[in-house]
């Protein structure tokens, strides 16, 4: 079979896919012909939206709320995805929060919030969606990471070390489950434009663009199209590696 960027005939979980990049990650596999569960938390309507706009152009889409931080959502999450679709092929670890604040000010629980949602989130929809995959022996683990997690970032102590762990994660399981057709990767985002970027103080934006050599923001729908690349079969010799979509700051 002629390897192709058409994602027809795959099933996709995005996770906190209501918004910003997880939502583009949604439209882009699902324009290319993914049905996709939107996962969401707490943003009911705006993961409804992202879902009629699916339908709306053809596609298939159902919405699922579950924290991905508790391993029994997740796992409900994923057991949706095969009942209604008939299974899972591809998996995106999107879902993550930020809680900064200077170490000697930062809260035990922005620390262990930040930790259960963007590591151990990505810890329980893996662990959910493996056994599903080696079934069909076929599968893309997909996670969103940061640069953050390469390089580091003041007043994100929790968020860094969630993002580094993410990467480590990735090379770890991408090891464990090579043998059976599944491939996990990591995307290392940089500075894209969404809500996040809006609460940044103007001086912090500018210091923050002058580090970026390409001099500009991201787009939501750049981090999705490395993702669709990713999940498709023209990338199944990549496994185990980071690919950095930030504009060459690392």
């Amino acid at each position: 079979m002629e390897a192709t960027l058409s994602l027809e005939g795959k099933i996709a979980v995005v996770t906190g896919a209501s918004r910003g990049i997880g939502r583009a990650i949604a439209l882009e596999l699902a324009r290319r012909g993914a049905a996709v569960v939107v996962n969401y938390h707490r943003a009911a309507e705006k993961a409804r939206e992202v879902v009629e706009t699916i339908r709306g152009a053809g596609g298939q889409a159902e919405a699922f709320q579950a924290n991905v931080a508790d391993f029994q959502q997740a796992k409900a999450l994923i057991d949706f995805a095969v009942k209604t679709f008939g299974g899972i092929h591809i998996l995106v670890n999107n879902a993550g929060i930020t809680r900064d604040n200077l170490i000697m000010l930062m809260k035990e629980d922005d620390w262990d919030a930040v930790i259960a949602t963007n590591l151990k989130g990505t810890f329980n929809c893996s662990k959910a969606a493996v056994r599903p995959m080696m079934r069909k022996r076929w599968g893309r683990i997909i996670n969103i990471s940061s640069v953050a997690g390469q390089i580091g970032n003041p007043g994100q102590t929790n968020y860094s070390a969630s993002k580094a762990g993410q990467i480590g994660f990735t090379k770890a399981l991408a090891r464990e489950v090579a043998s059976r057709n599944i491939t996990v990767n990591a995307i290392a985002v940089g500075y894209v434009e969404t809500d996040i970027w809006e609460g940044v103080p103007e001086d912090a934006r500018e210091q923050i663009m002058q580090m970026i050599p390409l001099g500009r923001k991201g787009t939501p729908e750049e981090v999705a199209y490395a993702v669709a690349f990713l999940a498709s079969d023209q990338a199944a010799y990549i496994t185990g590696q980071v690919l950095g979509v930030n504009g060459g700051m690392t």
